[in-house]
């Protein structure tokens, strides 16, 4: 999956010693640049890739990340792991925000003025046909209404 936006957040870097050997991660948090700005916060997991991608706030981004789960006492975590970032020019995400699709966004973007629907041409048939008069029922009342 990916994602655009701009770094928010560079939180501080975590590390340890496991079985394997020391690891190192750091988080940051990503806005997307959407309608209604989405927040995401990822983890970059490695000393090595920490320091290739070298992500620092309010740079403009491309993140590829994977999904995943895992359960722990009984809860299930969602870890959100970047593999690629691509640094994005800031110009192109103004030219984007001036009609272009984001990457990763479902829907096609909405223009800022509303635009009319076409006439229908004549002898098109309308979705429902017009509604016509109710005849006066039984009781005398022109209300079609069973009670």
């Amino acid at each position: 999956m990916e994602l655009q936006g701009k770094v928010i957040a560079v939180l501080p870097e975590k590390s340890g010693v496991s079985a394997r050997g020391e690891w190192k991660a750091q988080s940051y948090v990503i806005e997307t640049h959407e309608q209604y700005p989405k927040k995401l916060c990822f983890d970059v997991f490695g000393a090595d890739r920490i320091a290739q991608f070298n992500i620092q706030s309010g740079e403009e981004l491309l993140v590829s990340f994977d999904l995943d789960a895992h359960e722990y006492n009984g809860r299930w975590f969602n870890s959100v792991r970047a593999w690629n970032v691509q640094r994005v020019d800031p110009n192109a995400v103004a030219a984007m925000q001036g009609g272009m699709q984001p990457v990763g966004s479902p829907f096609p973007p909405v223009s800022a003025a509303p635009q009319a629907a076409p006439a229908p041409a004549q002898g098109a048939t309308a979705p429902f046909p017009p509604a016509q008069p109710a005849a006066p029922a039984a009781g005398g009342s022109a209300d079609d209404l069973p009670f």
